[in-house]
């Protein structure tokens, strides 16, 4: 991607937008917006975006830089996708594609491809459904309530019962590396060490493809017909390639994030049928994580759409530890958490079929808080009637209290709590109030541990981050150049030494040379909305050569009180004549 495209990009994009599409942020200034950081786990909104500068920043983990280096964390792309997906975003027309290295075009046709051999598979499966060899998929369908319309939908297809049907067609369209990557296709190893032929994994099943969140088909969970031993596992899904990561992707987001953010919340189910009959039934801002752990990855997903999030997952007791683990990792995240549990044991899919859509929605409408939820848990798996389970219900309940964010929510569940287990109140409240000096201690130690920037530091930062050829840019330049002894010791010195010596700066974070900097560098932007004059350098440098004599005349003091201890009579008339000659420069100055 040449630079000259990318800067013009750079230079069009509002990255308030474009960053907002994955975060959602508040005015926090004239130029500044605020979110919680999509790339750790926060509380509290510690994640920047500057408007005037174009940049964004996190105080709490470090990450920073422009709108490409967003897209590209976020996205987990390089470079040229970055500059490429900005630029769809912002409706500016993509010149000829380049390539940085021989690896990076080849990646990137890789990608291309499996997109393609993905896009064919998925209709192959679809034309499959409709074979005589189908019927016995067509009938489960049918017997689970899917409807033509769903089957439509969901591009739900059948895999044949053919280890080279699949293959055989393909072959002509792809080559063997692709359809190798693209997890579609296995083999074994022979006798010899060779590898042996491609035949299609998936066989004798019902498919659903696995979408990312543009739509694009990236992998297949598939079904089995058959129950016995060698039909294997009774969900079959796509390992990992270089489009798809099992734990970074929500079944169904193409679909249901226009609703999410419609409705202000997401409804979050285990399997695949749960979320097709929710969705068919009319709540579309559904989704599931398919059967696997809800993990980080797709929690900082969903974060991207909403923070309200409705939990229903199967009543057994492998849904209920599902439910346990992703209110956690929820609540870490700052969500509001709600759970739904239905009346006879049944899942979302069932519930919705055997009971209809508004008992369904009544269900929903009356899904209660997560604390209450694991207070009911913790009082299901230890019954609280010995001291030895009270213990245990309290250990269960605590890390649950401990990661809420708010005060007064962590005082009402401990309330809660210590009233369903016959708890004393005080004992919670205690080790409630001792994680939380815990977590403030070790704030406070990291605030304190941060040296501040002086004002001319700080208005020489902004100079210097100004375009090339801003007068007081090339000024503050010309002069630090002249005199690098201004600046030797100072907490911004790395950061001031980078910017003289670079001629030109994209993304002023790429000179940062650690994270300290970067929080530096990051405060002073945020707050540089006002025009810099030359007058202001000169200034800032009449400033900076004041404080390089304050510090002197301190250190001659010292040195003076040490060298009349030892009774020095020497250094003590040498030390005395240089510091009166600061003094008068002081004066002077």
């Amino acid at each position: 991607m040449a630079d000259g495209f990318a800067q013009s990009v750079k230079q069009q994009a509002d990255i308030v937008r474009v960053i907002g599409e994955y975060v959602r942020l508040t005015k926090a200034g004239a130029q500044s917006f605020k979110g919680l950081c999509p790339f750790h786990k926060e509380k509290t909104p510690s994640f920047n975006v500057q408007a005037a500068q174009q940049f964004f920043h996190c105080f709490g983990c470090g990450q920073s830089g422009d709108v490409f280096t967003f897209v590209q964390k976020m996205e987990n792309v390089g470079f040229p996708e970055a500059v490429r997906t900005v630029a769809q975003k912002c409706g500016i027309p993509l010149p000829k594609r380049e390539f940085s290295s021989p690896e990076e075009a080849q990646a990137s046709r890789l990608r291309s491809r499996l997109l393609e051999i993905h896009e064919q598979a998925c209709g192959y499966f679809e034309e499959q459904l409709q074979s005589p060899e189908a019927a016995r998929a067509r009938e489960y369908l049918t017997s689970r309530g899917v409807t033509a319309e769903a089957i439509a939908a969901f591009r739900i297809g059948y895999a044949p019962d053919s280890y080279s049907t699949m293959r055989d067609r393909f072959q002509s369209s792809f080559d063997e590396e692709t359809m190798r990557a693209s997890g579609l296709f296995s083999s074994k190893e022979q006798n010899d060490g060779a590898v042996g032929p491609l035949y299609a994994r998936f066989r004798k099943r019902i498919t659903f493809p696995i979408r990312n969140e543009a739509g694009r088909v990236i992998a297949f969970t598939a079904r089995a017909l058959d129950n016995d031993e060698k039909a294997g596992p009774k969900y079959l899904n796509s390992p990992e390639t270089p489009l798809y990561t099992k734990g970074h992707v929500l079944f169904n987001l193409d679909k249901a994030k226009q609703s999410i953010r419609q409705f202000e919340f997401a409804l979050l189910v285990e399997g695949q049928m749960d979320c097709i009959s929710v969705y068919m039934a009319g709540i579309t801002n559904v989704l599931a994580t398919s059967g696997t752990a809800f993990t980080e990855a797709q929690v900082r997903l969903l974060a991207r759409h909403t923070r309200q999030v409705v939990v229903n997952f199967d009543p057994d007791t492998a849904g209920a530890n599902a439910a346990e683990k992703s209110i956690a990792l929820l609540i870490e995240e700052g969500f509001s958490v709600k759970v739904v549990t239905l009346d006879g044991g049944l899942d979302p899919d069932r519930y919705v079929r055997e009971r209809g859509t508004p008992a369904y929605i009544a269900a929903l409408r009356s899904a209660r808080r997560h604390s209450d939820y694991l207070i009911d848990r913790a009082r299901t798996l230890f019954p609280p009637v010995t001291p030895d389970a009270k213990v245990k219900a309290l250990n269960f309940l605590l890390p649950h209290m401990q990661h809420i964010p708010s005060r007064i929510a962590r005082d009402e569940f401990a309330a809660d709590a210590a009233q369903k287990l016959a708890i004393d109140s005080a004992l919670l409240r205690q080790e409630l109030k001792q994680a939380a000096f815990a977590r403030r201690a070790d704030v406070s130690s990291k605030a304190a541990a941060a040296p501040a920037l002086s004002e001319a530091e700080k208005l020489l930062l902004r100079a210097l981050t100004l375009p090339a050829g801003d007068a007081a840019r090339e000024l503050a330049r010309k002069r630090l150049a002249q005199e690098p002894a201004l600046y030797e010791g100072l907490a911004a010195s790395s950061l001031l030494s980078a910017f003289v010596a670079a001629e030109t700066i994209s993304n002023p974070f790429d000179l940062a040379p650690d994270e300290a900097s970067r929080h530096w560098l990051a405060a002073v932007l945020l707050h540089s909305s006002q025009e810099i004059q030359p007058e202001q350098v000169e200034d800032a440098f009449h400033s900076l050569r004041h404080s390089r004599l304050e510090r002197r005349q301190r250190e001659l003091r010292r040195q003076l009180a040490e060298a009349e201890q030892r009774g020095d009579a020497t250094s003590v008339q040498e030390l005395m004549t240089e510091k009166m000659t600061l003094d008068r420069a002081l004066r002077e100055n």
